[in-house]
């Protein structure tokens, strides 16, 4: 209750009636979708520290998925909360303003690599639809930005080559080129900020590897408005490194399933609410 009213004041308009009342249409803009997401991630973890004996300190790294990365930003110490809500909802308000809305949007496509994509998008035949890799999340789920008309033709490509695909409910096509303007907002709130040295290894979207200089922290978030983001890489490179365990913190259990699509034989949680909480083995 303490976090959603300092997101409430931080806002300075009541994102927790939305969280707990709706309309889904207005949360799911994504200037609202980015700071809910992280104020119940960030409670759910408050809980399982404050009141479950939670140790993040025992913990090898901490991993986001695109708006994810500010939610272990938080946890992990590296940012203020009040500093990343704000953060999140400039970040939304300027992605949702790059491109009108109703004009882009995304497409999950199953069962295709990145290369396969890639060979795609670049066939000769196809260049008139110019659309962009915004996530590689696991073997066989890739998920591309661009215009609703490129997506629209890019669909009917696909449908032919009786490849599946699902178009995402969002309200803007994250992580590409067409999100410029975004980055130039972020570029000067970003560097409003001070960030601290944490305790926890972060890894970045942008590289899928451990952030090494705090410094670099800024350039990294900058890059990811208009980078693809590296799931499945970075789930790899942390399994390479002894992770044998990954906590996923809700609401929902979109990551727990990219990373069993990734690696089957290692351990998942995933915290949604109280009862899985209490179930939860470390």
């Amino acid at each position: 209750k303490k976090i959603f009213k300092q997101a409430d004041d931080k806002l300075n308009y009541p994102i927790s009636k939305l969280i707990l009342e709706g309309p889904e249409d207005k949360l799911l803009l994504t200037k609202n979708t980015q700071p809910a997401i992280l104020t119940v991630r960030y409670s759910i973890f408050k809980v399982l520290n404050d009141e479950f004996g939670f140790d993040f300190r025992s913990f090898k790294y901490f991993a986001g998925h695109s708006l994810g990365e500010y939610s272990a930003l938080v946890c992990s110490e590296a940012l203020n909360f009040e500093d990343a809500i704000y953060l999140l909802h400039e970040r939304g308000k300027a992605m949702q303003e790059a491109v009108p809305l109703g004009e882009g949007s995304m497409l999950a496509v199953l069962g295709m690599t990145t290369d396969d994509i890639k060979d795609l998008l670049g066939n000769t035949t196809n260049k008139e639809i110019t659309c962009e890799i915004e996530n590689d999340n696991s073997d066989g789920q890739i998920v591309i930005s661009g215009q609703i008309k490129d997506l629209d033709k890019l669909i009917i490509i696909l449908k032919e080559k009786s490849i599946k695909n699902i178009k995402l409910p969002v309200s803007a096509p994250f992580h590409c080129s067409l999100m410029s303007k975004a980055t130039q907002v972020m570029t000067v709130e970003l560097n409003k900020l001070n960030f601290l040295k944490s305790e926890i290894k972060l890894i970045s979207n942008v590289t899928a590897e451990e952030i090494i200089n705090i410094d670099e922290l800024k350039n990294l978030l900058i890059k990811q408005i208009e980078n693809r983001v590296r799931w499945r890489e970075s789930v790899i490179n942390m399994i390479n490194n002894n992770v044998d365990h990954f906590i996923e913190i809700g609401p929902g259990k979109a990551l727990s399933g990219l990373v069993k699509r990734i690696n089957k034989e290692v351990k998942i949680s995933t915290i949604n609410n109280q009862n899985d909480i209490e179930s939860l083995e470390i």
